[in-house]
């Protein structure tokens, strides 16, 4: 089959409707590796980068609320900054660049995907050129 690992998507593929961050960006931890009082973060297995990751709201009217908040993970050296607030709206636009989905199937039998990215940034406005305007990562050592 030529379909192997994760399968590489754009971002209007996942979020046609657009998503906003509704959480921190955190490290994912590697629970093979993390012992008690030691937290060990997880890479990934392919390229070896560190894993963070961030909650996000779909603003896609038509997914039910139990489903609008997904996980999306960061490959990063360093932790990803989000796209600063804009004013007069609760939450932070985003868009992610470089996304690829894994199918799986959940705890409770249901076809799932895992979201990973390499870039978080602020959205692309107007109808221009597309724009490398990816947030650069922050030092948490």
């Amino acid at each position: 089959m030529a379909l192997q690992g994760p399968i590489p998507v754009s971002f209007d593929q996942v979020f046609p409707h657009g998503c906003y961050v509704v959480g921190e960006v955190e490290p994912v931890k590697d629970f093979d590796a993390s012992t008690n009082g030691r937290f060990v973060q997880s890479r990934d297995k392919q390229s070896g980068e560190l894993v963070w990751q961030v909650a996000v709201m779909d603003a896609d009217p038509t997914v039910k609320p139990g489903q609008k908040t997904v996980a999306v993970k960061i490959l990063a050296p360093l932790q990803p900054v989000p796209p600063a607030p804009m004013p007069g709206l609760p939450f932070t636009p985003v868009e992610f660049d470089h996304l690829t989905v894994t199918p799986y199937v959940n705890g409770t039998g249901r076809l799932a995907y895992s979201i990973k990215v390499r870039a978080m940034r602020a959205p692309r406005t107007g109808t221009g050129p597309a724009r490398n305007t990816a947030t650069p990562a922050k030092d948490v050592a």
